[in-house]
């Protein structure tokens, strides 16, 4: 009578943290190929063979499909100049043919080859709204969609605002709103603003508020 095998064990299994997590993002693993998929003007596709880490014995590699990206940043424009307990945020409406509608979003920019994610966001806000700032913070940087999307966002605060004339590119169509940030947390809440980097944006910034008015 022949034995059964037994299964191999996963590499890691799941674990309960009590307490503090402590943070081990790793070491980018060995590719062992990559070719151009997709080459465009905004992005390129690679199609890689990856030993991914906890990969069971004789799996060897996977095939991963990847969206390389310079990456972008998000500005969350904020006006205090009517009130500080209640500021106005820099909302855009935009139409956007991958979601088949208009969404309301923060200003946004794709990062050029070469050029310093604050410098990108300077421009991106000028470009989009005439807007300027005095102040300019670093909040949080994500990935959007790791799971094939290697861009990451950097969000900042931009403070402080003057406005001038926005230069727009040639196929942008964005309208401007000034939003007190109670009625935009509503918006959210109630799941009326279905943009990721402006839900993640406001209320990181929402938080960081309560907590410096708490202290």
């Amino acid at each position: 009578m022949a034995t059964k095998k037994k299964a191999a064990k996963p590499a890691e299994t799941v674990t309960t943290v009590k307490g503090s997590l402590k943070l081990k993002s790793g070491k980018p693993a060995e590719v062992t190929s990559s070719k151009v998929a997709y080459e465009g003007p905004l992005f390129n596709v690679l199609k890689e063979q990856v030993k991914e880490p906890g990969l069971e014995t004789g799996i060897g590699s996977v095939e991963r499909d990847i969206i390389r990206h310079n990456g972008s940043v998000v500005i969350l424009a904020v006006d205090e100049s009517k009130s500080k307990k209640d500021p106005y945020v820099v909302v855009e409406r935009q139409y956007r043919h991958a979601a088949g509608q208009f969404l309301y979003e923060l200003p946004a920019g794709k990062v050029d080859a070469g050029e310093e994610r604050l410098a990108a966001a300077k421009r991106e806000l000028i470009e989009e709204t005439g807007f300027r700032a005095k102040k300019w913070t670093k909040l949080s940087r994500y990935y959007a969609s790791p799971g094939f999307l290697g861009e990451w966002m950097q969000v900042y605060l931009a403070e402080g605002l003057t406005l001038g004339d926005a230069t727009p590119e040639a196929d942008e169509r964005i309208q401007l709103f000034l939003v007190p940030l109670s009625e935009l947390l509503r918006l959210i809440e109630g799941g009326k603003i279905e943009d990721g980097k402006t839900i993640l944006s406001v209320l990181l910034y929402a938080r960081m508020k309560q907590a410096r008015k708490k202290a």
